[in-house]
C-alpha cells in the first residue's frame, strides 16, 4: 500500500490503496457500507472497523479490479462477501 488509509470526512469514506499485480489501486468504502455489513454501531470508529476487516476489502477491491472496474474503485456492500 503506498499510502495509509485514512477517514475523508467531507465524503464519510475509508479511502486506501490496494496493490494489484505491483500497481496501487486508489479505492474508498463508506461509513455506511462498513457498518451495515459488519453489523457495527452507529458510533463505531470507520477507521477501526477498515483495521479490523482490511483484508476483506483488499479482496474486494482485487475482485472488483479482475472484474474490469476502473480505479478509483467505490466499494458497496454488495462487493463484500457474506458474513459468516
Amino acid at each position: 500500500m503506498s499510502d495509509a488509509p485514512f477517514f475523508h470526512d467531507a465524503s464519510g469514506t475509508v479511502r486506501f490503496s490496494v496493490t494489484v499485480e505491483g500497481n496501487p489501486v486508489n479505492a474508498s468504502i463508506g461509513r455506511e457500507a462498513l457498518r451495515y455489513h459488519f453489523r457495527t454501531g452507529e458510533s463505531a470508529d470507520p477507521m477501526e472497523t477498515y483495521a479490523q476487516h482490511a483484508d476483506e476489502l483488499d479482496a474486494a477491491v482485487r475482485r472488483r479490479i479482475a472484474k474490469g472496474s476502473m480505479e478509483p474503485v467505490m466499494l458497496r456492500e454488495n462487493d463484500l462477501q457474506p458474513v459468516t
